[in-house]
């Protein structure tokens, strides 16, 4: 089973716990995780070309589908075979251990005897570190090592060894089922749990941790988005922008990158999100790590962090193939960055804070702190929301104009003018130099044409809906970025839309924002619709979409993208 190919992203599923992901093809193939946390190494890394891989797929030929059950990350995979129907439920079990992954795999024959074949090839370091010391206990139970990780595996008592990991085949009589419980930990593995308690308890949290969402224009859709945000956030607050490094945004463009890091903005846009209405306790989570990244860096302040509050690692590769038209890129430059407009998302998410009641102690000394570096650094270049080279970018500044004018409405008076007029000022001073002759936001003083970035921060209330350039910005957007119902960040150069980049579903859900800023009404769900629908079976969304080939693009399922859905389903109600 080793060398499995990779399927195109929109068949993926994520299993989540908040401290570590998995992505599970429709040949029921495990092809990535990492463990024990999100940064570290993979121990099944097919997805990138490496030899780690765990399959439990029907022996005789098949058709797939799927779904989640509600509410949760615990996936269904679905086969109806050439004689049967089959199905196997996975998950990590929730909430998750942070030194030990518990992936638990339950097949149900639905109609009558069935048989799979299952493969096991846990290897750590993204394939380099195959599994070891293999020995197999009385009762069935196998335990071994890859790398300094330890592994045990119940409910697999036939399996044989083979050159690379364990594999057997299974039969499960009509009506039946049968357990499979994964457990990789970095620490001396506790006594084994029963399955069936496992599953009871990760259904309990999960229905616990995810609010039923009702009110508003898209449930089922608004539930799965906070289900993976909250499969995405660590016990610590910390919120993952992907589960996944590599994935090419086009192929062969060189634009790889390693997204299992937490980005303040994306954490901002969650916080935002889910204290729209009643402040959800991912709300808690956005507040307390980034008061803490705030608190201890100050004017070191970085855009993205690890889960444990320490910075990424620089950009090295694997020598693995990657994902098809990809690279096996890991780590990141962002450390090496400074993005203004994150500075602007605190500011808001500090805003939110105050509304429900939370902006006091270690929170209010943090806002101080972000207020202040706004203050100091405003006019400086810097990287923007889409990481590129230093510039003057505009949206930076109306980010920040958009988080002091929140903040003013929150705070005493005297406070409030103080916010105010700063943001006057930036506000001033960017019509002054980023404004073009036509009337509409342009990306920088030395960048010509718009940025669909620019329609966001009106919604969050840097400019009215009814100024002349909220307007001028939203007509250049829709006349120069969209295609087909989606929309792209930017005109990169003179190619022509969709060949240099793909869309990006962030700006289709803001765009929906906007219109609705303008009171466009069926507009706003006229793009909310379309940017929604471009998922595949598990519902899960990328940064980018390929328009003409209507495929997902870039690492999966991206945080952000989620966050903006959410908001979107919650404020078109």
């Amino acid at each position: 089973m080793t060398g499995l190919a990779p399927h195109v992203l929109r068949e993926y599923a994520l299993l989540a716990d908040g401290e570590r992901g998995a992505l599970c093809g429709p040949r029921g193939d495990i092809a990535w995780l990492c463990a024990p946390g999100w940064s570290d190494s993979a121990v099944l890394s097919s997805l990138i070309g490496g030899t780690g891989s765990y399959t439990v797929s029907p022996a005789e030929p098949y058709v797939w589908g799927g779904f989640y059950e509600p509410g949760t990350l615990i996936w269904r995979n679905r086969w109806v075979t050439t004689s049967t129907a089959v199905e196997c439920r996975d998950a990590l079990a929730y909430p998750g251990d942070p030194h030990r992954v518990v992936l638990l795999r339950r097949v149900e024959a639905v109609e009558r005897d069935v048989r799979l074949r299952v493969r096991l090839e846990p290897a750590d370091g993204f394939g380099r570190r195959s599994l070891r010391e293999l020995r197999r206990a009385d009762d069935g139970t196998w335990t071994g090592r890859t790398g300094d990780l330890r592994v045990r595996w119940t409910g697999a008592g036939d399996a044989v060894e083979g050159e690379d990991g364990l594999g057997f085949e299974l039969t499960v009589p009509a009506g039946g089922r049968h357990d499979l419980v994964l457990e990789i930990s970095d620490r001396r593995l506790p006594d084994p749990a029963d399955a069936g308690r496992l599953w009871q308890a990760t259904e309990h949290a999960w229905h616990t941790a995810v609010p039923e969402l009702e009110n508003t224009v898209a449930p089922r859709d608004a539930r799965h988005a906070y289900a993976v945000l909250r499969g995405l956030t660590t016990a610590e607050g910390g919120m993952v922008a992907a589960a996944t490094l590599g994935l090419p945004e086009r192929s062969e463009a060189g634009r790889n990158y390693d997204y299992r890091y937490v980005w303040l903005r994306d954490q901002c846009y969650a916080g935002l999100a889910v204290s729209v209405d009643e402040p959800h306790p991912l709300l808690d989570d956005a507040l307390r790590f980034s008061t803490a990244r705030v608190l201890d860096h100050g004017d070191r302040l970085l855009p993205a962090y690890r889960t444990d509050g320490t910075p990424p690692p620089d950009e090295t590769t694997l020598k693995l193939p990657g994902y098809p038209g990809g690279a096996d890129v890991v780590g990141n430059h962002v450390a090496h960055q400074f993005q203004l407009d994150a500075l602007g998302e605190l500011l808001q998410l500090h805003a939110a804070a105050a509304r429900h009641g939370r902006l006091d102690g270690d929170v209010e000394r943090a806002n101080d702190v972000v207020v202040r570096l706004v203050t100091e650094r405003w006019d400086a270049p810097e990287a923007g929301v889409w990481e590129l080279e230093d510039a003057w970018w505009t949206h930076s500044r109306l980010a920040c104009v958009a988080g002091l004018h929140a903040l003013a409405r929150e705070v005493p008076a005297h406070r409030g003018a103080e916010l105010s007029g700063l943001a006057d000022k930036l506000l001033a001073e960017t019509t002054s130099r980023c404004l073009d002759a036509r009337g509409f936001w342009k990306r920088s003083p030395d960048h010509a044409g718009t940025d669909a970035a620019l329609l966001l921060p009106p919604v969050r209330g840097a400019l009215p809906a009814d100024d002349p350039r909220t307007r001028a910005t939203l007509a250049a957007v829709r006349e120069n970025l969209t295609e087909d119902g989606y929309v792209y960040r930017f005109a990169p150069d003179g190619r022509p839309l969709g060949e240099a980049e793909g869309a990006f579903l962030l700006c289709g859900f803001t765009m929906a924002l906007a219109c609705r800023h303008q009171g466009e009404r069926a507009e706003a769900f006229r793009w909310f619709e379309r940017n929604r629908a471009a998922c595949g079976p598990p519902g899960l969304l990328a940064e980018e979409y390929d328009v003409r080939q209507r495929q997902l693009r870039g690492n999966l399922p991206q945080a952000f993208v989620h966050a903006m859905l959410l908001e979107a389903a919650q404020r078109l109600t």
